[in-house]
């Protein structure tokens, strides 16, 4: 059971490591996920490229904008973005909220004129006005406001959200416009003149701008200015100023300022605060508008999955087409819905958010910081305006989307004026590697499921066959050690499968043996029960000779008696030391094995000619057994031998005495010694009875013999305990060889073969 339990529990470990499949495969799909995004940003780059291609040396879509001629000014130069529907001129700034986080803050910092009191030479008091930088030394005051424009079709729109503590209007019968709070306006004409407007309410509700006097100390009002309208509405903190005014009344250069008249009595202006001094034309600020013809060439891109802009070389958007919020870079199609409700299902409620633990979705909205942007930046847009295109990767401020953009140069005559910047998403790519996901976790899911319940079942059937070759092993072996039976064979060809097998042949080894240490104690009761009948029977007839001899009466016939005893007696005596010795010899020949063994570890091994040897022996062997043949031959190419001569010597004189013993007077003995395949083959071969079947292999174990009775029962010959052939095979196994016994093949004797390795 705890066999069992181990493979299982491998095994089940083993499955563990199927989770490495989910590993790969994800990390092969992000790097399929990183080639489609370097194709994306390539194929944005290329989309960049084209733009810019139907934009390069075109001068007429960009000599309007003269701020390409001068470093951006914040707070100066101005950005117009376009205005989906015209102004409602109400003086409530409701319909700026969509773009109203382009509002600049006007305060202190961005005083242009500080006005001083001067004393004229009638005796009253006018204003003088300061330049700016001396005017910006207060840093407190009462007046502030936030201020943008926009553009609708061709006219330009501007808003002031004023924060005044006094409001003082022009007194309605006054023809100075400088006798309370007032907007100055200064431009340059597409004529390349200053021109200057006032707007001077005496009251919140509709105005029109004067237009003033080109110079003079003061600001005159010399005519109206109707084409500038817009309304001045009072408020709990200030008032609002909402106007409207043509495009094709400046050329391009536009500045704005409000002066901040307090004092009722003396009604003196005290500092003008806007975006440029309105006085001086190379002051005032740059208004960048949209280009509406770059516009037109960007419309077919709305549909291109992408946001397209045109920026001016001051980074400043002309143009944009396209929504980011759409630009997935991909069109994905919906998942199609699996037919199977019940697979539906698990899918929906199980697997795919547990997927989505690991996942991430393409979110449905993202915080767009540029949704409005007037401006843009980045190194890529950097790059591209010295003239090398670039792209770069960023994340929305949310942290939810990962936002792709290229930049392109557009050249005009060799400078660059501009640059196309194409955005995308990397939505759509998500959203394919989550499907590509999905389908992966599915396989590995299913295949990760199959192959834990396969390895179980698989662990199942090993262990089974484990225990039941455990049941079947413990079976056959009963309290007492005995092996009562067999164990059955596998027919499988697995390892379990050989493991049976060797179990099989283990014990069937071990039966064997046991068999044969059940037959040693007959055997040698019948080696030592004739040579101790020997001696008992010789020392009874010894008693019976003493015994006559004591009976006899008369001193003649004990001399007689004693004399034919003495005969008798010595015979007795030969034949009780015959047996004494018989049983010795059956001694020594059972502790030969193991003085051998004993001998063998301390046998010095040298090199010696393997024939050498043999031709010895042989030739002793002649001389030895008369009525006997040896038929010598051998190959001359036979190579050195390392071992012990004394040992191999020994070894064949037990093979040999063995065919000896079993071949008949005349017999001719063959011995053969050659060389094959770097072993070295010596085989002894005689005629006589054939090995038994079954039992060759047991011929080299220790007191086995196949003798017939009738020779072994002979007193007068030596004892045969069968410990030739296995002290043989030992000598052969120190060799490291191996020692085979078989029948000849015409069966008419047996064949020896030792096989040993040569250097």
């Amino acid at each position: 059971m705890r066999l069992r339990f181990s493979i299982r529990l491998q095994l089940l470990v083993l499955s563990l490591f199927f989770f490495a499949i989910p590993y790969l495969g994800y990390n092969y799909v992000w790097e399929l996920e990183q080639y489609l995004r370097t194709g994306q940003e390539q194929t944005m780059i290329g989309t960049a490229r084209a733009v810019a291609t139907a934009l390069h040396e075109r001068p007429a879509l960009f000599d309007s904008e003269s701020a390409y001629l001068k470093d951006v000014r914040p707070g100066t130069d101005l950005y117009a973005p376009p205005i989906p529907y015209p102004i409602q001129l109400d003086g409530e700034l409701n319909d700026w909220q969509q773009v109203d986080d382009l509002l600049t803050h006007y305060g202190a910092n961005e005083i242009v004129e500080r006005f001083t009191s001067v004393q004229t030479n009638d005796g009253t008091k006018s204003a003088a006005s300061e330049n700016k930088d001396a005017a910006s030394e207060g840093k407190q005051t009462s007046l502030s406001f936030e201020h943008m424009v926009g553009r609708y079709d061709q006219f330009l729109y501007a808003m002031f959200n004023v924060t005044d503590d006094t409001l003082l209007w022009r007194q309605e019968n006054s023809l100075s416009v400088e006798r309370g709070d007032h907007l100055l306006i200064g431009m340059q004409t597409p004529a390349g003149d200053l021109a200057r407007y006032v707007v001077a309410p005496y009251e919140s509700g509709w105005v029109n701008a004067f237009k003033l006097a080109e110079s003079g100390a003061t600001n005159r009002a010399v005519e109206n200015a109707l084409s500038i309208q817009g309304r001045w509405q009072e408020t709990a903190a200030g008032y609002n100023i909402e106007l409207r005014f043509p495009l094709s009344m400046t050329s391009g250069a536009l500045a704005f300022a409000i002066v901040d008249v307090d004092d009722p009595v003396t009604r003196q202006k005290r500092y003008a605060i806007g975006t440029a001094n309105t006085n001086n034309i190379d002051e005032l600020g740059t208004v960048v508008t949209p280009s509406p013809e770059i516009e037109r060439i960007l419309a077919g891109l709305k549909y291109a999955d992408s946001r397209v802009w045109v920026i001016d070389n001051h980074k400043r958007v002309l143009a944009r087409a396209g929504d980011i919020q759409t630009a997935s870079g991909l069109n994905t199609a919906k998942r199609e819905a699996s037919e199977n409700l019940i697979w539906r299902w698990v899918e929906t409620h199980w697997l795919l958010p547990l997927y989505y633990h690991i996942l991430t979705k393409p979110p449905a909205d993202f915080v767009d910081e540029l949704e409005d942007a007037y401006a843009l930046a980045g190194r890529d847009i950097g790059l591209a305006l010295n003239g090398q295109p670039d792209s770069l990767w960023r994340l929305t401020p949310d942290n939810k989307a990962v936002v792709v953009s290229a930049a392109y140069p557009i050249f005009i005559e060799g400078a660059v004026m501009g640059a196309v910047v194409v955005e995308q998403t990397t939505n759509g790519i998500r959203t394919l590697r989550n499907r590509a996901l999905e389908q992966l976790f599915h396989v590995i899911l299913a295949v990760m499921i199959l192959g834990t319940l396969g390895l179980l079942l698989f662990a199942s059937r090993i262990s089974n066959r484990i225990r039941r070759l455990r049941d079947n092993t413990e079976a056959i072996i009963d309290a007492n050690g005995k092996i009562v039976g067999k164990l059955p064979v596998a027919k499988e060809g697995d390892e379990i499968g050989d493991l049976s097998r060797a179990f099989s042949d283990v014990l069937l080894r071990l039966q064997q043996y046991n068999s044969y240490l059940e037959n040693m104690a007959s055997r040698l009761s019948h080696e030592l029960r004739t040579p101790i009948a020997v001696v008992k029977s010789s020392l009874d007839a010894l008693s019976q000779v003493s015994a006559q001899a004591h009976t006899c009466a008369s001193l003649e016939e004990q001399a007689n008696t004693v004399a034919l005893n003495s005969a008798q007696q010595e015979i007795f005596v030969q034949r009780a030391q015959s047996g004494i010795s018989r049983l010795s010899s059956i001694l020594n020949a059972m502790s030969e094995a193991t003085r051998l063994e004993q001998a063998i570890a301390q046998e010095d091994v040298t090199t010696f000619n393997m024939i050498d040897v043999i031709k010895g022996c042989v030739g002793g062997y002649q001389h030895a057994y008369t009525d006997r043949q040896f038929a010598l031959s051998y190959s001359p190419d036979v190579a050195m031998l390392k071992g012990a001569p004394d040992l191999i010597a020994q070894m064949f004189d037990k093979i040999i005495s063995n065919a000896v013993d079993f071949s008949q007077p005349d017999n001719i003995i063959d011995v053969a010694v050659y060389a094959k395949d770097k072993r070295i083959i010596l085989t002894v071969s005689n005629p006589g009875p054939l090995l038994p079947e079954g039992m060759k292999q047991q011929l080299v174990q220790s007191m086995v013999s196949v003798r017939p009775e009738s020779e072994t029962a002979q007193s007068a010959g030596s004892p045969h305990l069968g410990l030739g052939l296995y002290i043989a095979d030992i000598i052969v196994a120190f060799h490291q060889g191996t020692l085979t016994l078989a029948n000849r093949d015409d069966k008419s004797g047996v064949i020896v073969s030792v096989n040993l390795p040569k250097i």
